[in-house]
């Protein structure tokens, strides 16, 4: 039975209207609008499921012959599946059609089909809402259009349906074009949509271009499809300063187009169903939280993926790796991970090592010399898998039967090696065959992380290829002219779809240069349904792969990612060029991924294109020192760019990496926090001010957590930025004393010097700091810091902050097993009197590791600085230990000066608390 607090019922009137409406034919009309296609659907039938969702048949009012023939009945099924997640998923009514496979992104699955027809008029109910914890769902009947409400205000979040004089069509499904519309309010700021380079910054911009096809182009190209897909947005609004965000995902693979008009959003898409996910929010950490529970939290990160990494392709042999890192240490510049692209493999074959360049006794000498200190080592690994029989991996692959086929063989394609077949990363046989590749890999090169590149997936090639009697690749030249002997495929409708997306910006055939769309995977799976998981499914698979190895925690790196993409693998943005916009444009970017579940990210630093200039590459490394995923990695073409190849760039290394190492506790529990609330590590502004209007386009500073903020320079020969401070206060990271403070935000021009890099932190943090090293493993047995901020000045104010601290190499980041401890840190000021202290959970693992609070620093206090009563656990300090202390007055950078309130920093120096137990340390302030 209907339960009425769930549904309201209609009136009597509308049940006969709909009754009417379920028996009436529709008199064919034409559209208001040209564009329009159809007139949609009437909805005939509705009733309640066993499981409390709603299903529904919708019948098709009039065919249309545009992008094919209409699919004639559909089945709508609508749930809460939790208090804040709304589901709407549309199908063919008769028919089973392709959707993302539920064993690779595992969620639940709507009633069999076979339930819906034939049965439907069996408890049929009347009802035009239908009301969850967070969300009103309602309908209109004909033409069949659907409504989401935020049930709190009862603000409209989606409304597909479409009026006479708006220029989007009502419901279409067609079997390879599908098509749908919301509304939206002028004054919504949307993010999401990618993965682009987004010119205009991280907000959605009206009439850009958002297509969503896995495509190898690179990210220099604006507003068009690149590696990822990910059909999700956020948005953000603000209703007489209060602000809610609310997340809409269509969880669908094909190939899509995403007009947003700054009043509506129109999906265009070549296949699969329509299959929604409303996130209710409110707030955009709360958004984050929502989708991660749905798509898989954020993989959990060793502790040094967190530090500085280093790559080039064209690290031609051993010895110039080997010079790279001990030109790193000469510099006195922090690296963490040494990389190589495909010049360690024998004839650019997967899992192979090169016996002349990399031969392996000295390669395996090498390793056991950086891992000593703690360093690491990753090598590139391309899904292409080289023709050649006398190759075991390609014999293996054959023999287990794993690739993706065309016409009954495996597909050929090329890539750097010359001919390759694909993987197909959805048959199982194939995931346990690349396990086992990984493995034999393994005891070859103990690897401490894989790199899977080109898996959108690239070819070099287009159509139906075969070997040619030459040589291929010819050896000279670039490596990716194609040279096999190829025909064009367009005899099928899945290489040649009647809805053309704008791939690759200028609309190029969806198979060209790739996988061909006809070509099928395992269970008869077509390319044209699947292309865009293909870097999803080996992320799993490598994943598998990994954590099989010695317990380890994995580290992988994708270039292409899908949603859900995040639980595996991390992503850099691919390949950018060394230009002051490409700077600019990675922190859009990087924001992006924070929002799809992906919070692992970073951009090639300096860029990957030639060439960065002395200036560009000081000014990128210090941005980059503060993505997520920090690595500097360069093209085979452009001259050489590590950090020490200018004097100059060494510097700013030095300043920017020394911040990241010391913070590194800090951005190791953002980590943790992602992992268990997939909350971004890198964030937009508005995460922490979403009432602000002024950040909610700001794509030029960003925040690390809830409280770091970068603002760095973007622009050539500027020593001065322009920055935002939201209201309240800010205190500079390079000193301590200066601090910016308001009561409803300010802009203020910063210094900026070549070598300077701006970090401030917001009142109200404690942040977590030890004193740096030149590799994190070193770095990390160092002493503690702690910076506590309250608002300048106050009377009264509460801070807070936390820290996980692991043993990083196991597979799992929790508590509970022995091997991590988790820090709450608490602090507050009342009338003059001080109080820290920490509430410490299974404290002994730190108490083992040793590790001690040997400073705290506590900024923003009134008055004149003298400390009295100064006591830890209740003991008195002063002239009993060693303990120093000292004030300092702070200078507000943006004062006039006039009546501005005194504040002070307190400083403690040579204490020894022990991280893994509790302490309270008090005092008073004259």
């Amino acid at each position: 039975m209907v339960s009425p607090n769930r549904f309201a019922a209609l009136s009597l009137t509308s049940l006969l209207l709909t009754l009417l409406l379920c028996a009436a034919t529709e008199a064919s009309s034409s559209s208001s609008n040209s564009t329009k296609i159809g007139q949609g659907y009437r909805l005939v039938s509705i009733e309640e499921t066993s499981d409390g969702g709603l299903i529904g048949i919708l019948q098709l009012k009039q065919k249309t012959k545009i992008y094919g023939p209409d699919i004639p009945l559909l089945r709508f099924y609508v749930k809460h599946e939790t208090e804040n997640r709304l589901r709407v998923h549309i199908t063919d009514a008769q028919k089973q059609r392709w959707e993302v496979p539920y064993n690779l992104l595992p969620r639940e699955q709507p009633p069999p089909l076979s339930q819906s027809i034939g049965k439907f008029r069996k408890n049929p109910i009347t009802v035009s809402e239908y009301s969850g914890s967070e969300f009103l769902f309602s309908y209109t009947s004909d033409p069949f259009s659907f409504a989401v409400k935020r049930k709190s205000n009862g603000e409209t979040l989606f409304d597909s349906s479409s009026g006479d004089s708006d220029p989007f069509s009502s419901i279409v499904f067609k079997d390879q074009y599908l098509e749908i519309s919301t509304k939206l309010p002028k004054d919504a700021s949307l993010y999401g949509l990618g993965e682009n380079t987004q010119p205009h910054g991280i907000k959605l911009y009206p009439s850009d271009p958002y297509t969503l096809y896995t495509t190898d182009i690179s990210a220099i190209n604006l507003n068009a499809d690149l590696y990822g897909s990910h059909p999700v947005y956020m948005d953000l609004r603000n209703a007489g300063g209060k602000a809610s965000a609310h997340a809409v995902l269509l969880l669908n693979s094909n190939g899509m187009d995403v007009f947003y008009t700054g009043t509506s959003l129109t999906y265009k898409i070549i296949g699969g169903v329509f299959d929604f996910y409303f996130f209710s929010g409110p707030s955009p950490l709360n958004v984050v939280d929502q989708y991660t529970t749905l798509i898989g939290r954020p993989a959990p990160m060793p502790y040094w993926a967190f530090g500085f990494h280093q790559c080039r392709w064209g690290y031609h042999n051993l010895s110039v790796v080997e010079d790279v890192v001990e030109n790193y240490k000469k510099a006195q510049i922090p690296l963490d991970v040494i990389w190589n692209d495909d010049d360690h493999m024998d004839g650019k074959k997967d899992f192979t090592l090169n016996p002349v360049n990399y031969p392996r006794p000295k390669l395996l000498n090498f390793l056991d010399k950086i891992h000593s200190i703690g360093m690491k080592y990753v090598v590139i690994i391309d899904p292409g898998i080289a023709v050649n029989t006398s190759y075991g991996v390609y014999q293996r692959g054959i023999a287990n039967d794993v690739f993706i086929k065309y016409d009954g063989e495996p597909f050929l394609a090329q890539v750097w090696p010359g001919a390759v077949n694909f993987p197909d990363f959805l048959n199982p046989k194939t995931v346990s065959w690349w396990v086992d590749e990984i493995r034999r890999f393994h005891e070859l090169v103990p690897v401490d992380g894989l790199w899977i590149d080109m898996n959108e997936a690239s070819n070099f090639c287009s159509g139906k290829c075969k070997i040619p009697k030459g040589k291929c690749p010819t050896g000279t030249g670039p490596g990716w002219i194609c040279c096999l002997d190829c025909k064009n495929i367009t005899k099928t409708r899945w290489d040649d779809p009647p809805y053309k997306i704008n791939a690759s910006g200028i609309k190029v055939p969806i198979g060209f240069k790739t996988i061909a769309t006809s070509a099928y995977h395992y269970n008869g799976v077509l390319e044209y349904d699947a292309h865009s998981l293909y870097g999803f499914s080996q992320s799993v698979a490598t994943h598998k792969g990994l954590q099989g190895l010695q317990g380890k925690r994995p580290f992988i790196l994708s270039r292409s990612t899908y949603v859900g993409s995040g639980k595996y693998a991390a992503h850099w943005t691919g390949d950018n060029q060394g230009t002051w916009e490409n700077l600019k444009y990675s922190i859009s970017t990087m924001l992006n991924f924070g929002i799809f579940g992906v919070p692992m990210v970073g951009s090639d630093i300096c860029g990957f294109y030639p060439q960065p200039t002395e200036e560009l590459c000081n000014r990128w490394i210090e941005v980059g020192a503060f993505y997520p995923f920090s690595r500097d990695h360069a093209n085979y073409y452009s001259p050489r760019q590590e950090l020490y190849q200018w004097q100059s760039v060494a510097e700013s290394a030095r300043n920017a990496l020394g911040i990241r190492y010391k913070i590194l506790p800090f951005l190791y529990t953002l980590n943790y926090e992602a992992h268990v609330s997939g909350a971004p590590i890198a964030r937009p502004l508005f995460f922490s001010f979403p009432t602000y209007t002024e950040c909610y386009g700001l794509s030029t500073q960003f925040l690390l957590g809830s409280s770091l903020m970068i603002s760095p320079v973007l622009e050539q020969g500027k020593t001065q930025v322009k920055a935002l401070f939201p209201p309240g206060s800010w205190y500079s990271l390079l000193d301590w004393t200066n601090t910016i403070t308001s009561k409803d935000g300010v802009y203020v021009t910063l210094d900026a010097p070549l070598h300077v890099v701006n970090v401030h932190l917001y009142q109200n943090a404690i942040l977590p700091m030890q004193q740096g090293g030149m590799v994190s493993k070193e770095a990390r047995m160092t002493p503690f810091t702690l910076i506590v901020t309250f608002p300048s000045g106050a009377a009264q104010g509460e801070a807070k902050g936390n820290l996980y601290l692991d043993d990083d190499e196991r597979p799992e980041m929790s508590l509970g097993d022995g091997y991590s401890t988790y820090v709450d840190l608490h602090a507050t000021v009342n009338q003059g009197a001080v109080k820290v202290w920490s509430e410490v959970q299974e404290g002994k693992f730190a108490l083992d590791k040793g590790w001690i609070i040997e400073s705290i620093s506590v900024l923003g206090l009134q008055g004149s600085g003298a400390v009295s009563s100064l006591e830890i656990d209740g003991k008195p300090l002063i002239g009993v230990s060693n303990v120093n202390v000292s004030t300092s007055a702070h200078e507000h950078l943006n004062s006039d000066g006039e009546g501005e309130q005194k504040t002070v920093m307190v400083a403690l120096k040579g204490l020894n608390i022990p991280v893994g137990k509790n302490f309270a340390m008090t005092w008073k302030m004259g």
